[in-house]
């Protein structure tokens, strides 16, 4: 069991929450604007979050666009393109949406410094990890990291393009792919791992949830297509 320093929290929320008011597909616990839900239903939700988990700030959201860039969220005023943030202050909410996607939770042993980052195969082939590490500026002996929820490797079916791209940039990857019934499944969290370890990190923890098997908990963009909600999944100091 890793445990993360005391002054640090980590949230991932459910696709159901007393209070929500998202409906159909959506319940009741969206908090994407992003997809087609209704709008006030969703920013209802936003402020439902706020209350209900006592957060210390409205999240720092960033408009994700599978990319592999990281911003401080203690100097952004407005939404911007982003995959990955962190803060080196108390109370700023760090925080990316996910209904599939693998969220990476990290902070260093002394809780000075946070970070998520938001790793589809896209992001997490491209560098968001890597983008994400390197801007928490910490050895990676001094770094402890979380996997959040993601889609399960038999869950995932990709292209053998996609594990060209992957065995392009690092042929470690090659593991975290598997052949049945000729097709490719990539395991996120595999991959994940073998990015973090490359930066010496091994306080590592998750890894074990599928947002697409487990319907009652999650929102799955590949379970549930262009009427999936999204969960936040927020990290910051106290």
């Amino acid at each position: 069991m890793i445990f993360f320093p005391n002054n640090i929290k980590l949230l991932s929320t459910p696709r159901l929450l007393e209070g929500g008011r998202s409906k159909g597909n959506f319940d009741n616990f969206n908090l994407a604007l992003h997809v087609d839900d209704d709008q006030n239903s969703v920013l209802a939700n936003r402020d439902l979050l706020l209350r209900h988990y006592n957060l210390p700030s409205a999240p720092a959201w960033i408009n994700q666009t599978h990319s592999k860039i990281t911003v401080d969220a203690d100097a952004i005023s407005s939404i911007v393109n982003a995959d990955a943030s962190y803060s080196k202050k108390i109370g700023t909410v760090c925080g990316v949406l996910t209904a599939d996607c693998l969220p990476i939770f990290a902070c260093n042993k002394e809780g000075t410094v946070v970070g998520i980052a938001h790793a589809g195969w896209r992001g997490l082939v491209d560098g968001v990890i890597e983008s994400l590490i390197e801007s928490l500026n910490c050895k990676g002996e001094d770094l402890i990291v979380h996997l959040g929820p993601a889609i399960s490797q038999l869950s995932f079916e990709v292209g053998g393009e996609i594990k060209s791209q992957y065995l392009s940039k690092n042929k470690n990857f090659e593991n975290c792919f598997t052949y049945l019934n000729n097709k490719y499944y990539l395991d996120l969290y595999y991959a994940a791992r073998v990015v973090l370890k490359g930066f010496g990190i091994s306080s590592i923890s998750g890894g074990d949830r599928c947002t697409y098997k487990e319907s009652d908990h999650f929102f799955s963009y590949r379970r549930d297509g262009k009427y999936s909600g999204r969960m936040a999944h927020l990290i910051w100091m106290e």
